[in-house]
Parts: structure tokens; sequence; C-alpha cells
């Protein structure tokens, strides 16, 4: 039967839960066990797609077209097989499917409630994706923090699995915040004290804390939490911050996460087999040049918003033993003051990735159509490739106003135009023909 690792966090959001949760789950994985993500996303929309990257980051797409949260790429990336849209749920995906139901008799002669109802559903889920995988574990992190309204659902769910389920086959695991004020120079405890009794609140005792700081969490700061948290002190895990994310794994190893959960879920002790994992993290620390990269894009104020991009270039850079450095251009910017363009000859390569839209589109045409005169490499993604072929359009076959009909409908020479089937939609969630494709006929893979 399949165990489950459920993941919360408090404090603050951007502490790095899904690099933890990814970071258990690869430990799980070379313990040589089966285990992957579920990343939850309290909020209603159905689904990642239609969300600004600069409030929420990148949407992550997965090879069966799901528009997920961007958590899901980084599990990818550690955990090293593609996930699908079922590993990753939200709010809006669970209420409606559950008014869906309501809607077609199911509860007949019931009141349709968040307890049993939606919480039913969650778990349905979360075992659902178990089962269907064959999992021994699947580590669950639930987005936001302890406290908040959109969370509660997701929450108690995690407290009915604990009584269904057992504890020798649920562990809460809890990452928490312990900052350093730098007139004090010592680090908090206190946020994840109140953390914590939040979680008691709503009936969730934590069994290990994973604690972010900028350093290593001290002996007696460990000590404080394990007495106020009610949380043995060996399961009071220091996760400072560390020169590459892929580091983070061996860092939680050092720190005794995996005796912790091996006494919980009561797993055999086998011998953590981290040699290969470790020539990878190897890669990117060792590096004999940089490569300097500028990035022009319309969300570059958060660089989240492009994480995948990012971690695809540093992920080529270190496999060819160089460092890349990544500048962000605001193609807006460009497109105000076309002089900043020169700024471009102080890179290697530039790229101009995914996006939507006519704001920025010019600053994006006319960065590459100077990367393309000065031979500067040059990369474009989905609309960055579509922009560069407007800009050959108009600068080298003399179309003058060319352009996409997403941005001009009206252009006299539309060289980016929707896709036939596309005419007749009218939403904007889910539509998009994304993921991996099969050529007709073929067999070939294309995305």
């Amino acid at each position: 039967m399949p165990k489950y690792v459920f993941v919360t966090g408090g404090v603050m959001s951007g502490l790095g839960k899904g690099i933890t949760t990814a970071a258990v789950a690869k430990l799980l994985q070379l313990n040589g066990l089966n285990a992957t993500c579920m990343k939850i996303d309290p909020y209603i929309n159905v689904d990642a797609g239609t969300m600004n990257p600069i409030i929420h980051g990148e949407v992550f797409v997965t090879d069966d077209g799901g528009e997920t949260d961007m958590d899901i790429g980084t599990y990818e990336r550690f955990l090293n097989h593609d996930l699908s849209r079922e590993n990753n749920i939200t709010t809006g995906q669970i209420y409606k499917e559950v008014i869906e139901e309501e809607r077609r008799g199911r509860f007949l002669g019931k009141s349709v409630q968040i307890i049993p109802h939606i919480t039913d559903e969650i778990k349905r889920r979360i075992r659902g994706l178990a089962k269907a995988k064959d999992l021994d574990v699947l580590v669950v992190e639930c987005g936001g923090t302890v406290g908040d309204i959109e969370s509660l659902p997701f929450l108690e769910a995690f407290r009915q699995m604990r009584m269904e389920e057992g504890t020798s086959k649920t562990l809460f695991l809890h990452v928490s915040l312990a900052p350093e004020l730098a007139v004090v120079g010592e680090m908090k405890t206190k946020p994840t004290q109140h953390s914590v009794q939040e979680m008691r609140r709503i009936g969730l005792q934590p069994d290990v804390i994973v604690v972010r700081g900028t350093k290593r969490l001290p002996a007696e700061a460990k000590e404080k939490i394990s007495l106020f948290a009610s949380v043995p002190v060996e399961n009071v895990i220091s996760n400072p911050d560390v020169p590459s994310i892929y580091l983070v794994p061996q860092t939680l190893e050092g720190e005794g996460l995996m005796k912790a959960v091996q006494r919980q879920l009561r797993f055999r002790g086998t011998k953590l087999n981290m040699r290969r994992w470790n020539e990878v993290t190897g890669k990117f620390l060792d590096y004999d040049k940089t490569v300097r990269v500028a990035m022009v894009g319309k969300y570059a104020s958060l660089s989240d918003s492009y994480v995948s991009v990012n971690q695809a270039l540093l992920h080529a850079g270190a496999a060819n033993g160089s460092r890349v450095e990544i500048t962000w251009i605001e193609a807006e910017e460009v497109e105000r003051e076309p002089a900043k363009l020169k700024l471009l000859d102080s890179f290697d390569g530039v790229v101009i990735p995914q996006g939507f839209g006519s704001r920025g589109s010019e600053g994006k045409i006319s960065s590459a159509n100077y990367a393309r005169e000065k031979g500067l490499p040059f990369l474009g993604l989905c609309f960055g490739f579509q922009l560069a072929t407007v800009s050959f359009a108009r600068n080298v076959l003399g179309l003058k106003r060319a352009n996409s009909t997403e941005i001009d409908p009206a252009t006299p020479d539309p060289v980016i135009d929707l896709l036939p089937e596309q005419r007749e939609v009218s939403e904007l969630g889910g539509t998009m023909r994304l993921g991996g494709h099969l050529e007709r006929g073929t067999g070939t893979g294309m995305s």
C-alpha cells in the first residue's frame, strides 16, 4: 500500500517548499522506492494557464498538455521523469468536479458540503494518483501557508488521511523559516513556533520540521523548536541556503531527514546511493568559463516567470562545463528606448521566451532583428520564435506591416496566424494545443 508525505509551509510563501518536496522525493527515489510528487494549489482557477506569471510564476506545461504550477517543473527536473496534469490539483478542479457530480444527481437528497464531499474528492485524487502510478510513496505539497483560508479543505483532507491510513503510512513535514536579524545576529525560532501552533489549531501535528534560513540552524535553536513544537530534536532539520538547489537532497540527508522518514513510515533501511546524483550536482559547481545570456521578455521583473527556461540554460551550461549568467531585459524598455538594443552587444547570446499579447512585442521584434544583424546566437521560444519570424518578414522579406494576427488582426501580411482548429474556440483556459504531440503516421515525437 502506498504511503504519503504531506508537506505544508508556514510563516511566508517563497520559502522553497517546492524544492524541499522535490528533494524529499529524490531521496526516497535514491533509496530505491517508487516515489513522485503532487502539488496542491488552493486558488479557484481550474489551472494556471490564465494566471499572470509576474504574480504566480511560470505556467509549466506537462507532456499531456496540462497547464500546471511551476513546482511541477521542479519535480520533473529533480526526479528525471515526466509528470502529468494529475500531479497538480486546484480548488477550482475540486469544486468543479463536485458541482458537476451534484448536477448529475450523484448526491440526490443530500446537502453537499465541504466535509465530507469536497474533502472526499481531494482524498480520491491523492489516492488515485498513488494507485495509478503504483507508488511506494507520494509526496504531496500544499501551496500557500498554514492559516490561509483557501488551504483549509486540503489540510482537513490530510488530517482525515492520517486518521484513515495511520501514522505508519502518513508523515507531516512542515517547512518553516528561521529569520536572522542583522542587528541581532541570531536566528529567530518564534515564527516557526507560531506556525506550528496554527497547524495544531486545525488538527495537524508535524512529525518533521524543515527550517529554512540563510545559514545552518544552531543546536540550541533546534532544541527550542523541538520543545515548543513537540517534535523530537532529531526531526528538526536545518535547510540553509546552498550554492545550487540540486545540493538540497545532500543537505537534508546530512541532517538525518531520511532516518526520520524511515522511522515513521517503517521502511527497511537501504543504503542511499548518491553517487550519480553527486556527479550531476558537481557539474553545476565546477566550470571552466562563463557564458552571458540576455533574456528579453515582458515578465522580466520576476525571474520565476521563466524558471524552466532559466533552468534549461543552467543545465545546458553544466553539461558543457560553463557557468551561465542570465540577465533579464524588459522588452517594453527596449520598445521605448531603441538605444538599449546596444546592451545586447555585451552578451554571448539572446533568448526571447514565451509570452502573450501586444505589450512589449515590438521590443522583442527589434531585439530579434538586432541579434540577426549582429550575428548574435539567438533562441526564440514559442511567442519569441513567432516574433522572430515577424522580424525576418519585415526586415529581410520587405513585408513592412507583417505581424501576428494575435497582435494585429488586420495585418495585410499575417505571417503568424491561428491554427484552423483554434478559430472557433471562445474560452481562454485549457484550449491551446500544448504538450507532447505525435506526428500522424510516423510516430515521431513532436512538442
